[in-house]
């Protein structure tokens, strides 16, 4: 794994940045999720991605993780989630967006404080909840 380093307290990175460096590294732990489980042609394996990746996917696990979360993650989390980001999702309700930039920034503040376990840890079970719950969040995940 990268070892990631910026200068700075984790405190001090605003929340868009750190939803901008979770994005990333979401979306890299989610390819790799569907590629290990999958065969498929790359567009096939995109789409499968997508399930992951999407904001009303995000923002589902995100609801329900968040009994597991400590006082910390819980605060960049909400951070994350209040931040009033520039742009707006033209495929998620507005709710959705925000929850899941709140799960993007939690992701980033992990990934950068190599905090790997418990990014790990937290990704795992985001895409347990998801694979378990699919059907409610946009279609069925194969593999």
């Amino acid at each position: 794994m990268i070892i990631p380093f910026i200068a700075i307290d984790s405190r001090e990175i605003s929340p868009s940045v750190l939803a901008y460096i979770g994005d990333s590294v979401y979306e890299l732990y989610a390819r790799c999720h569907v590629a290990a489980r999958s065969a498929a042609q790359s567009g096939k394996m995109h789409k499968k991605t997508i399930g992951y990746v999407s904001a009303e996917a995000q923002a589902y696990a995100v609801r329900s993780l968040m009994s597991e979360l400590d006082e910390e993650e819980t605060s960049y989390f909400t951070r994350g989630k209040n931040s009033n980001p520039p742009t707006r999702s033209k495929n998620a309700s507005p709710a959705d967006y925000m929850y899941a930039t709140g799960y993007e920034a939690l992701i980033g503040f992990l990934f950068l404080e190599n905090r790997s376990d418990r990014l790990e840890y937290i990704i795992s079970r985001t895409f347990d909840i998801i694979d378990a719950e699919a059907d409610k969040i946009g279609g069925k995940r194969e593999g």
